[in-house]
């Protein structure tokens, strides 16, 4: 399938089926290895994404490239054994927001040398995001939108040169507008959000596709598939947003109108299923989730974190990882990731760097003493099965698959379970 499954899922949305695609936000190895997994095991195909500040031709804040994060993603997919062609990559929020202090000309001259980088490293699902102001911007006004579509049309012309020059062989699929809810949640607690109007979202198409015609490539509009607005979800420290049908029909009959397009929702994480399932009905077809997923993984590590500390504590028949230890040092020396999303007390930082459903604490898995901290609890626990009552009472829900013969009693393998839980939920959600 690859990138074909995105025209595959448009087409059946536009036949009036329910059929969707979850897109990973995440550069975690078990995240990815838990989405490649499930895809070789239903032999679909799998939806990977990296931010503009995440991977970029600088580095970004994992120090990969596009073509050093292709790479990554392709070394874990061949482990598991899934085909190269069933792996889908895109770049989200891809525009000049890392550069945005700098003169409007030379962030846009960084945009454009990214979108290329993307391009050739063969991603085929382009978001463009233009909505921030540049350096030389006027700050006490909105940016007008019609230059975040004129600056969209310009990304997308540097994607179809960069395209061209590569042999063409990949379609490329484009997603616009900018309505988003904050990445990675809300910094703030919120009641509600406010939905995107009909009139704004038919306002950006139409601007998006005039801007395009001006930078003279028409035909890349005919394969822009989805734009991105605000259904109502969102989520924060501790408290999530739910869809709400009823709030969004608008939108939903809206879409169903308009040629060639669905909709993209941003900040699904830790909606429920039946809701997830909702929003597919209703033709938002792309549900990205990141910050869920390493949630999960931080709750299950914290569990035999937990699991560790009962069995060789006391005992000292090991050095403990002392992990939660370790993170919350890391996280202390290097507050940057965490110091605007997390208010309050000391306490309450302290409390929201471990548990918060931002997941801030998601950017120090990769620090080193984190991963040597990671290497020794998965070596402490490896050595034979975990105690079942010991595993029940940290975490019951893997627990109980141990006992039904379901996952194997093994740290990796209960980490990756822990995972698929919710991308379970997204499966269910997607499956049309």
């Amino acid at each position: 399938m690859g990138s074909d499954y995105l025209n595959e899922v448009l087409q059946a949305q536009k036949r009036g089926q329910a059929l969707g695609v979850a897109s990973i936000c995440s550069a975690h190895p078990h995240v990815l290895r838990a989405a490649v997994r499930q895809a070789v095991r239903s032999g679909g195909s799998v939806l990977v994404e990296s931010t503009s500040n995440q991977v970029n031709q600088h580095g970004g804040y994992t120090g990969m490239t596009p073509d050093a994060f292709r790479r990554y993603v392709d070394d874990i997919g061949n482990q598991a054994a899934l085909a190269k062609e069933k792996v889908i990559l895109g770049g989200d929020h891809l525009g000049p927001l890392v550069w945005k202090g700098l003169p409007a000309a030379q962030a846009m001259q960084e945009a454009a040398t990214l979108v290329r980088a993307c391009v050739r490293a063969g991603y085929t699902k382009i978001h463009l995001d233009a909505s921030m102001h540049l350096g030389d911007d006027p700050a006490a006004r909105a940016l007008e939108p019609e230059i975040m579509a004129r600056r969209a049309a310009v990304l997308a012309r540097a994607a179809e040169e960069a395209h061209a020059d590569a042999g063409g062989l990949s379609v490329l699929r484009y997603v616009i507008g900018t309505e988003v809810p904050p990445p990675g949640g809300a910094k703030v607690h919120e009641d509600r959000v406010q939905i995107t109007s009909v009139e704004d979202v038919r306002q950006t198409i139409e601007m998006t596709r005039r801007a395009f015609a001006k930078e003279g490539i028409e035909g890349a509009w005919e394969r822009v598939m989805a734009v991105v607005v605000q259904p109502g979800v969102e989520f924060g420290d501790d408290f999530v947003l739910a869809y709400d049908p009823q709030a969004a029909e608008g939108l939903s009959r809206f879409i169903e109108g308009v040629p060639g397009l669905v909709f993209e929702a941003h900040s699904t994480d830790y909606q429920p299923r039946a809701s997830l399932r909702a929003m597919v009905r209703d033709h938002f077809a792309v549900l990205k989730v990141g910050p869920a997923l390493t949630f999960a993984f931080r709750e299950i590590v914290f569990a035999l974190a937990g699991v560790e500390r009962e069995l060789f504590g006391e005992a000292k028949r090991a050095e403990l990882s002392n992990i939660l230890e370790v993170l919350e040092a890391a996280m202390l020396e290097h507050p940057a990731y965490w110091q605007e999303h997390h208010r309050g007390t000391p306490e309450e930082q302290a409390h929201a760097r471990k548990y918060s459903l931002s997941d801030r604490i998601r950017y120090y898995w990769a620090d080193p003493r984190v991963q040597s901290a990671f290497d020794r609890l998965t070596r402490n626990l490896g050595g034979g099965p975990i105690p079942l009552t010991l595993l029940s009472q940290h975490a019951p829900g893997q627990a109980a698959r141990v006992r039904e013969g379901i996952v194997e009693n093994s740290p990796e393998a209960l980490i990756l379970d822990r995972i698929d839980q919710v991308l379970q939920d997204y499966k269910f959600a997607c499956q049309g």
